[in-house]
């Protein structure tokens, strides 16, 4: 059976697509991509993705009405949750450590749910 081979890319949509993307920019070093015909597209570190279907009633996203989560993976969680809450952000990181890692979630500002993961 032929298989993809990743996750080419990630669409949404916001009620103020430049504004989030600067957000994206500004707080997550995300580039939006591509900005124009023959723009490079971000380039990621290799690492584990998780692709994972939540029951609808799940708890774990927040808000009943978000049907998605992205997860981001970092170095260092500790510093990018400081690095957010100066920016006046609020992160709610998790005090556990768990097997695969340890985990922190916030919310866009349109409200989509991000986790972060800082694998073990």
């Amino acid at each position: 059976m032929e298989k993809v081979a990743g996750i080419g890319g990630l669409f949404f949509r916001a009620h103020d697509p430049a504004a989030l993307g600067n957000w994206y920019l500004q707080h997550l070093g995300i580039s939006l991509t591509p900005t124009g015909e023959g723009s490079p597209v971000w380039q990621q570190e290799a690492g584990p993705t998780v692709f994972s279907p939540f029951p609808e009633t799940t708890k774990y996203f927040g808000d009943l009405q978000k049907m998605w989560m992205v997860n981001f993976r970092v170095h260092d969680l500790d510093k990018i949750a400081a690095q957010l809450r100066a920016a006046g952000i609020e992160v709610k990181v998790d005090p556990q450590s768990y097997p695969q890692g340890r985990f922190a979630h916030l919310h866009d500002p349109e409200g989509n749910p991000i986790e972060l993961w800082q694998p073990l």
